[in-house]
């Protein structure tokens, strides 16, 4: 049987270019985008179908900002496939994003402006909000709501005869700093991104430890810094060209700068497994809560 893949956020930036790669490399792949608009993800498949016209794309609608959306997906997932081989964890946003221009002049003229410039620490907050299910916006999307699929496509992931992969999405500005596993959620900070993609390393270590014994396996990729959606929204894409020629200089001194999606798509961590395991024990008392509120079945153990 051909491997199965799945993407979240597959119809832009480093989803869509992550698909393109795939089916560059394979096309007999079973590839299947989920994706929170169908309208994107329908031009999207055309684009893939049009390069690689024999190959097996279909789509399913996700949200991962919203839990039910994430059970109905799965439970679509579950009924058109008996397993999954590649489970790409990719969907996030980073909103309301603002640059502090203040750090970064001062930044430039010290000796951590490499660090600073390749990593954002210091650069970059964010004004989170709640959703509908009463969580932070960028917990949910980047990281709660890929936590709740995984568990919920357990039965298609775990066979020690053939063992499944996931692959986060991380970023090069996940720090430890900015997570606390007090304030998991980010709710009284403003680098909520930060937050969310230094949780998704912990909860990775996290699911190595309780699931490579079942066939699953988990890892992290750091795509550098990509101009994408995400990035283009921190500042208007004029500045971002007036900053591109600085940019490729700085290329030669950090490799973060990968600049292009197709280029971050090719990418594939400051942990400790101690507080990896008490986020995880945390996280499997928020899906136990949620859960029950929506009248949802468990997880399978």
């Amino acid at each position: 049987m051909p491997p199965v893949v799945l993407v979240t956020g597959a119809s832009s930036g480093i989803g869509s270019a992550l698909c393109k790669r795939l089916l560059r490399e394979d096309a007999g792949v079973r590839l299947c985008l989920a994706c929170r608009s169908m309208q994107k993800a329908s031009a999207t498949k055309a684009v893939l179908l049009a390069a690689h016209p024999t190959a097996q794309v279909t789509l399913v609608r996700l949200d991962v900002s919203s839990l039910e959306s994430v059970l109905r997906a799965a439970s679509e997932i579950q009924r058109r496939f008996q397993r999954l081989d590649y489970l790409f964890l990719n969907a996030g946003i980073m909103p309301n994003t603002h640059v502090n221009f203040k750090a970064l002049i001062s930044g430039l003229f010290s000796g951590k402006a490499v660090h600073m410039l390749s990593t954002a620490e210091g650069l970059i907050t964010q004004e989170d909000c709640i959703t509908a299910d009463g969580l932070q916006a960028v917990f949910e999307t980047n990281f709660f709501g890929h936590f709740i699929l995984i568990r919920q496509l357990e039965p298609l992931l775990c066979c020690l005869e053939k063992p499944s992969l996931l692959i986060w999405t991380s970023s090069s500005n996940a720090r430890k700093s900015a997570f606390s596993l007090t304030d998991y959620q980010h709710s009284k900070g403003k680098e909520s991104y930060s937050s969310s993609k230094y949780a998704t390393d912990l909860a990775s270590v996290a699911l190595n430890k309780h699931f490579n014994k079942q066939g699953l396996y988990s890892s992290v990729v750091c795509p550098g810094l990509v101009m994408t959606n995400l990035t283009y929204g921190i500042l208007p894409s004029f500045f971002w060209k007036l900053l591109m020629p600085i940019m490729w200089i700085i290329r030669f001194f950090t490799k973060t700068y990968t600049l292009t999606p197709y280029n971050g798509a090719e990418a594939q961590m400051d942990v400790e497994e101690e507080t990896a395991e008490i986020f995880y024990q945390k996280l499997l008392e928020l899906e136990k809560h949620f859960l029950a509120r929506l009248n949802a079945p468990l997880s399978p153990k």
